[in-house]
């Protein structure tokens, strides 16, 4: 039997890894999970012992302070349980809509589509939609892409953000949809 995933670990992962690089943000919150798994250790960890444990991620003082705020409101107002409504969760000062999802999307199984950077630049320059924020990709895709496909699409675009489709000089002669991208945006590509 699967092990259910456990959503605060997964919120607290999606918090430390903005603006950091993905293997970075592993090993930074394996360190911390080993000392504080709950929102009441987090809460009532030392900031500045919380900071120095996460100071690799970059931003650290701010996430701390946003990893304490969250885990006192999680404490406070759910009883130390992360809500499992995107409503919820976007009450809780910290949390912005792509976090929201990532929660509903891997920790409890729900049907929505978390939109960060890539998910937002790639089906624009595909032309699938014609939108300035991830907030708006998110309401257009939910028209156009199949839900079968929403559960999967933050990973590979996320993926092919990084490696193939980047946001300056894309590797467009590696693509594998390269003859039928419109390369919207694409100033310069490799």
């Amino acid at each position: 039997m699967r092990k259910k995933p456990n959503a605060f670990k997964i919120l607290i992962s999606c918090l430390l890894s903005l603006r950091t690089k993905d293997s970075n943000t592993k090993s930074v919150s394996t360190k911390l999970f080993k000392i504080a798994s709950t929102p009441k250790a987090i809460a009532s960890m030392p900031t500045k012992k919380l900071e120095k444990l996460i100071y690799s991620s970059g931003h650290y003082k701010k996430k701390a302070r946003t990893l304490k705020h969250v885990s006192k409101e999680i404490l406070r107002k759910y009883n130390g349980k992360v809500p499992h409504t995107k409503e919820q969760l976007l009450s809780i000062k910290g949390i912005g809509p792509k976090t929201a999802n990532i929660v509903l999307c891997f920790a409890y199984e729900q049907c929505v589509l978390p939109i960060d950077t890539h998910c937002n630049r790639i089906p624009n320059r595909l032309g699938w939609v014609q939108t300035k924020t991830p907030e708006q990709t998110e309401k257009q895709l939910e028209k156009i892409l199949p839900k079968k496909y929403w559960k999967e699409f933050n990973a590979i675009f996320v993926l092919f953000g990084k490696t193939i489709c980047q946001p300056i000089s894309p590797w467009c002669s590696k693509c594998p949809i390269n003859k039928y991208c419109p390369k919207i945006n694409v100033k310069k590509s490799r």
